[in-house]
């Protein structure tokens, strides 16, 4: 089992950006990123996240997975070369391995509170030139983006899940900053995944919290029904 991944977030998160219907013609939503969509292998033979998306789509679109379990910031442009020319939507949920190889941050002894923060800041920095650079392939293609924020995980050990969340803060505001400077929609998963039966593992979504996902990404794509619970729109 891959555990190359995910203490992040729950609940979407929009923040305002350009149109995300296209024109007349069939819809194409493409998912890019980590094993936040491609979680088919945790799930235990139950819908994972793509056969959710599908199910939740309104007639007209259709929709593909190019995530893979593992996956880095780095994947992210030879994801895309895989997007089919049909694609009118991409959907971004990366960042959770970038964070996940920084784990030894969290239990690395250090002489004082400044050593440690100056380590994290560096590591957070390094992730959001990987992240933007991610975002940039992504754009492109010019095509309409949602990007997900990175959820906070389903630790047993109060102790460390705290550790785990007050780290990610950093990694997911540069995620929200990257958004706000390029006018994207943001998945906020911190707010969707909340509850111990939305993972399947420490860091997976299990078939649950992939529905909620699933349903976050087509009612924050297409643009159909109330936004999901919690939902805040950030910008404009």
């Amino acid at each position: 089992m891959n555990f190359s991944r995910r203490r992040f977030l729950g609940q979407s998160t929009l923040l305002a950006a350009a149109p995300v219907i296209g024109g007349g013609g069939r819809q194409h939503l493409a998912l890019l990123g980590d094993s936040i969509f491609d979680n088919g292998s945790y799930v235990g033979g139950k819908p994972d996240v793509i056969a959710q998306v599908r199910s939740h789509l309104p007639q007209g679109w259709d929709a593909t997975l190019h995530a893979v379990d593992g996956a880095t910031t780095r994947d992210i442009p030879a994801q895309l070369a895989r997007v089919p020319p049909a694609a009118t939507h991409l959907v971004m949920s990366a960042g959770g391995n970038d964070a996940l190889m920084q784990q030894h941050l969290l239990d690395t002894p250090v002489r004082s509170s400044a050593e440690a923060l100056g380590m994290l800041a560096r590591s957070v920095a390094e992730f959001e030139a990987s992240y933007r650079r991610a975002v940039a392939a992504c754009l492109q293609r010019k095509l309409p983006l949602v990007i997900c924020t990175i959820y906070n995980g389903n630790f047993p050990d109060p102790g460390y899940r705290q550790r785990v969340a007050f780290a990610l803060a950093g990694f997911n505001d540069a995620i929200i900053r990257t958004a706000i400077d390029h006018r994207l929609k943001v998945l906020d998963l911190r707010l969707l995944c909340r509850m111990p039966e939305d993972y399947a593992n420490a860091i997976e979504p299990s078939s649950v919290g992939g529905d909620k996902i699933a349903r976050a990404i087509v009612q924050t794509v297409v643009q159909t029904g109330p936004r999901p619970p919690g939902a805040l729109v950030l910008g404009a």
